[in-house]
């Protein structure tokens, strides 16, 4: 039988992932898998084997953090390995001529050569892979790559195994780096512009049934039909889009109305009609009016006024469990002061961290990489389809393109999550299982999962374990900004 040479690492079934079951940290961010079901179409997406978007990202490794071992197997290992399958070759058999459990072992080594040869390598390689790494201490962070593979009945079996293990992160001085606290006090303005929005948001539309004129504020309701003046300064035939509505609300004065509609429409009564013409800026919004143009015939047909409600207690119990309007005021005012802190706050963590990545340079494994731009992508699958994207749409994106432009970023993230799993080693920071068991309580209200079920999945796919390591660096995060931040 001829020696096997082989480039890929071969298919083992189970075995094959031990080596990768080492602890390592997965890509940051990663528990936004677990924390948000992906849409259909998105979910759709990264299962469909035809689609540009790749899981499996070939044989690239950063040649900085990659380490090899070379491997070889005794004869009568492998010897007792080939006699082992061909024996349960031989009982599984079925070939015409022969009865079963009976056909001749040269028969069945024969007819089933490649399979026995593969089932012979999966039952060496993972074990002696992980026993050759766990001897040398080291712990890889992506699958091996097996390459000079020699496996021949009879004789040693060698090979050699490439793969990436996590880089040795030097933080020196990370204590000493600050950064500023922000103010995260709330202004008076701030509220009142607040309360004005939600007043605003509840305010109705009432007709003015009075005979008077436009005034600002108004909002007039109008029929329109524009005539597009062509580049020469004639009006464009019939050859051209109509410009026309029959019921168009105009707001007189408001910041989305084209001036010359509210000096045309202002003072204008119900009933008037009106001509007049509209030069359009270069950069206005509809592509075609943009540097024209128009002879508007407008008609007025109605006009309304927006009514805002009274700031009352009824106006309270509108907007929920409030009894009065100083109580809604009070909850509104903490609920902005407390969204203001974490805004700001969390602006502040990421300067922070922004410095650790920058003062502290070091290689990051590819595998790694490539698990945070899937991670990234996988959050800009689940807006898409949130926006209405189809999975027929998605296939067409230049995956290749936004993998690309995905890189800087998560190499940048990819940095701070190994930084702060440094900063929580040396620190002794650990995730207890009470502020595991809130999370996943969370999880599950948020996914109107039940608990044991959540868990039973998260268990599975090994979303537990990324919880647990995101929940780590966000408790460092938390205990860093409280110290270094001034």
């Amino acid at each position: 039988m001829s020696p096997t040479e082989s480039t890929t690492p071969p298919q083992t079934g189970e075995d094959t992932q031990q080596p990768m079951e080492t602890g390592a940290p997965e890509a940051p961010h990663a528990t936004d898998r677990d924390q948000n079901s992906a849409s259909e179409n998105s979910a759709a997406l990264a299962r469909d084997p035809d689609h540009d978007h790749p899981r499996e990202h070939g044989p690239t490794l950063n040649p900085e953090c990659t380490r090899q071992v070379n491997v070889e197997v005794p004869a009568e290992e492998v010897t007792r390995a080939f006699a082992a399958v061909v024996k349960r070759f031989r009982r599984a058999a079925r070939i015409p001529g022969f009865r079963a459990g009976k056909v001749p072992e040269s028969v069945v080594r024969r007819k089933f050569a490649d399979q026995i040869q593969q089932d012979v390598l999966e039952r060496i390689l993972p074990p002696q892979f992980r026993a050759a790494i766990e001897k040398q201490g080291i712990q890889p962070v992506s699958q091996p790559q097996v390459t000079s593979l020699r496996l021949v009945d009879g004789e040693p079996m060698q090979f050699q195994a490439a793969f990436e293990v996590l880089p040795a992160i030097d933080i020196a001085g990370y204590d000493q780096i600050k950064v500023d606290r922000p103010d995260a006090s709330l202004e008076g303005s701030e509220f009142e512009a607040e309360l004005a929005r939600i007043r605003e948001s509840h305010a109705i539309m009432e007709p003015v049934e009075e005979d008077r004129p436009i005034v600002d504020g108004d909002f007039a309701q109008i029929r329109f039909a524009g005539l597009l003046h062509a580049e020469d300064g004639s009006a464009e035939g019939d050859t051209a889009k109509p410009i026309e509505g029959d019921d168009a609300t105009v707001e007189i004065g408001g910041p989305n109305t084209v001036e010359a509609f509210t000096a045309a429409l202002r003072g204008a009564k119900v009933g008037q009609q009106m001509q007049f013409e509209v030069s359009y800026p270069q950069d206005f919004t509809e592509k075609r009016l943009a540097g024209k143009t128009v002879a508007y015939d407008v008609e007025v047909k109605g006009i309304r006024k927006k009514v805002l409600p009274e700031l009352d207690d009824a106006f309270a119990k509108q907007m929920g469990e409030y009894e009065t309007i100083d109580q809604f005021k009070e909850k509104l005012r903490e609920r902005m002061a407390s969204d203001k802190r974490r805004r700001l706050e969390s602006a502040a963590k990421d300067k922070l961290i922004g410095s650790f990545v920058e003062r502290f340079q070091f290689p990051v494994p590819e595998s790694l990489l490539q698990q945070q731009i899937d991670a990234r992508l996988d959050r800009g699958l689940r807006a898409l389809a949130a926006q209405g994207v189809t999975t027929e749409q998605m296939r067409n994106l230049d995956f290749t393109r936004l993998r690309a432009a995905q890189r800087d970023s998560a190499l940048n993230e990819l940095r701070g999550s190994l930084i702060l799993d440094r900063i929580a080693a040396i620190e002794n920071i650990e995730v207890a299982e009470e502020e595991m068991e809130t999370q996943l309580q969370m999880l599950a209200y948020q996914a109107r999962e039940p608990l044991e079920i959540l868990r039973k999945r998260l268990t599975g796919d090994g979303g537990l374990t990324r919880i647990r390591e995101q929940l780590r660096r966000e408790k460092t995060m938390d205990r860093l900004f409280d110290r270094l931040a001034a």
